[in-house]
């Protein structure tokens, strides 16, 4: 494949070698944008993963219904956010500012969404497990702050103040939902950890 056709790849189906030498070269795309998604694809993969090792186990079985409802939740995010990996790619080398905006400030929403099923896994989720517990929510707070500032770079260059407003009005509210989420998640587990 010639890196001079990066943009019309579908990351998805891709080898990860390419999308990782791709990123890393003189292209402009895959970017930050896309890394941002695909690093939140990995931190929703991650509460797959635990909910999966968990599931089936007699001393989670108080928690199987709610477990179920969590690896729906977090396989539709993760998902959502493979799609984006591409969607960031095609949005920039079309130069659509409206959807380069739109698809970080959805890795943003996803992000917080897949935070939220990390603290009930530190209690129900496989003990086992307990680091990729925390890992996973580093990696979504990781890629919430990188999509942030792809957001914050396309609200200047389409330049409607009141959208600006708004859009940083939620992501204020919702990046301190997910540092605190994270800090608590790394705090129990450490916790859990060292016994």
């Amino acid at each position: 494949m010639n890196p001079l056709d990066a943009s019309s790849i579908r990351y998805q189906a891709a080898p990860l070698k390419q999308y990782v030498d791709n990123l890393a070269a003189k292209l402009p795309a895959p970017g930050g944008g896309s890394a941002a998604a695909l690093t939140a694809c990995l931190g929703a993969s991650l509460i797959s993963m635990v909910i999966n090792f968990t599931l089936g186990k007699p001393k989670y079985a108080q928690y199987e219904n709610e477990l179920k409802e969590y690896l729906a939740k977090s396989e539709q995010l993760r998902n959502a956010l493979l799609n984006l990996v591409d969607l960031d790619i095609v949005a920039y080398t079309s130069k659509n500012i409206r959807d380069s905006l739109d698809i970080p400030f959805m890795v943003c929403r996803l992000c917080h969404e897949g935070i939220k099923l990390c603290p009930p896994l530190i209690k129900k989720g496989n003990v086992n497990l307990i680091s990729d517990v925390a890992v996973a929510a580093i990696l979504l707070e990781s890629s919430f702050s990188s999509a942030y500032f792809n957001v914050q770079i396309n609200l200047k260059l389409l330049g409607d103040k009141k959208l600006a407003l708004a859009m940083n009005k939620e992501l204020l509210l919702k990046g301190k939902t997910i540092k605190r989420m994270r800090l608590q998640t790394e705090a129990k587990v450490d916790e859990i950890i060292r016994g």
